[in-house]
């Protein structure tokens, strides 16, 4: 009995540091348990995915219902209704800010490549009226050499009838007369009395709001992002809209273009959402913010496809409920002549559009499409792209265009 009780002590003791051991262990497999519950698919960051919506059958639109989530439908949006678009602040925490170049001479500083791509059709021109006689088969090689240029048709034969014109009352003329003579009459043709400036400013207490359209291809993603930069370069407060939910990845692209200049931008987390719903939401935060301007990049679409055209005009319609848009910004790439005129056309028949960014101008020797498109169209050229840099954007100066071209 003695040995009993001078062992129960040390039982007790042995009981309780089982009781603890056991208790450690249970826990830990309850932890793992928990861990390794699955939770549905998830990203590279560790974020639930939510399910893709189903696609309809005709160009990849989205299945009649599907949307953005519980987000007011585009018809008909409400505001202060709940939505899954979201601000993407975690893209601005992982992109370092950066100051964008000023905006001010950025053509004079990339002349450069207008120079190098345009040399051959100013210096033609330039050869063939320095001739000392220009006959019949003189014009006809101007004509050609406009013509190769994209001018077009009517501002080819325009433009050869006033240098004829002038040609006859100068006479004799040195290479500096022809060049001065040139360059008055392609300044003229260009028409430097075009408004080319962006309505980017806040009216009546709201943001100004830029729709951005274009078709497949012509890097309209990208000139958003460039734009941004511009505007930041102006001190503007910018919002970006990511209403291109049809290209994967388009968005993010977007959200990066924005983050690496300190602009948010509003997106869907669903694939596929209805991209009205997108811009709505997209101004709605933009008026909350007192932003100065909300750009709303769109999905590329081919402009034979009916649908996917109307649902542009749907787009431009229910931002409207809200504000005013105040740009239409058609982004064209100058490597394809003719071709953006045919497209320009069909989208000025579904929205007004109020200005031309002519993308890829560095790498075409068809520089005269910026006649075409103006004279054809009547809507001005109001930036330029010159290269695959990040402030290779530039607004749009007759002057100097002509000047790179007659380097």
């Amino acid at each position: 009995m003695t040995d009993l009780s001078a062992l129960l002590p040390i039982i007790i003791i042995v009981g309780i540091v089982v009781l603890i051991v056991a208790g450690i262990v249970i826990g830990l497999v309850s932890g793992r348990r928990k861990k390794t519950t699955y939770t549905g698919p998830r990203d590279a960051n560790d974020q639930t995915v939510a399910p893709a919506p189903p696609r309809g059958a005709v160009d990849g639109e989205p299945a009649p219902g599907a949307g953005v989530g519980t987000l007011p439908a585009p018809a008909e949006p409400q505001a202060g209704a709940p939505e899954e678009d979201v601000l993407d602040e975690a893209v601005a925490e992982r992109v370092p800010t950066e100051t964008p170049a000023p905006v001010a001479g950025r053509l004079q500083r990339l002349r450069e490549r207008l120079v190098k791509s345009n040399s051959l059709f100013g210096k033609g021109l330039l050869a063939l009226l320095s001739s000392d006689t220009i006959d019949e088969n003189v014009w006809d090689e101007v004509e050609e050499t406009l013509l190769l240029a994209d001018i077009g048709t009517e501002p080819s034969l325009e433009l050869v009838g006033t240098l004829r014109d002038r040609v006859k009352v100068m006479g004799t003329r040195s290479p500096e007369d022809v060049k001065t003579m040139l360059r008055e009459e392609l300044v003229k043709l260009v028409d430097p009395g075009m408004d080319r400036e962006l309505r980017i400013s806040r009216v009546d207490g709201k943001p100004a709001v830029v729709l951005v359209v274009g078709v497949n291809g012509v890097g309209k993603t990208t000139t958003v992002g460039k734009l941004a930069r511009v505007l930041v370069a102006e001190d503007k407060d910018v919002l970006l809209g990511a209403a291109d939910t049809f290209r994967a990845a388009a968005a993010q692209q977007l959200a990066t273009w924005g983050a690496r200049v300190g602009v948010p931008t509003v997106k869907s987390d669903v694939d596929g959402a209805d991209p009205a719903s997108v811009a709505f939401e997209a101004v709605k935060a933009g008026i909350e913010q007192e932003v100065d301007v909300v750009m709303i990049d769109t999905a590329g679409r081919l402009q034979n496809k009916v649908g996917l055209m109307d649902e542009l005009g749907k787009v431009k319609r229910v931002i409207e409920k809200q504000a005013e848009v105040d740009e239409v910004l058609l982004v064209l790439d100058a490597t394809t002549g003719q071709n953006g005129l045919t497209q320009a056309k069909v989208f000025g028949e579904v929205v007004d559009i109020t200005g031309i960014v002519l993308t890829k101008l560095d790498g075409t020797a068809k520089g005269g499409i910026v006649v075409a498109i103006q004279k054809q169209l009547g809507v001005p050229v109001k930036l330029v792209g010159l290269g695959e840099g990040p402030d290779d954007l530039a607004p749009f100066d007759p002057e100097a265009f002509v000047d790179a071209i007659l380097a």
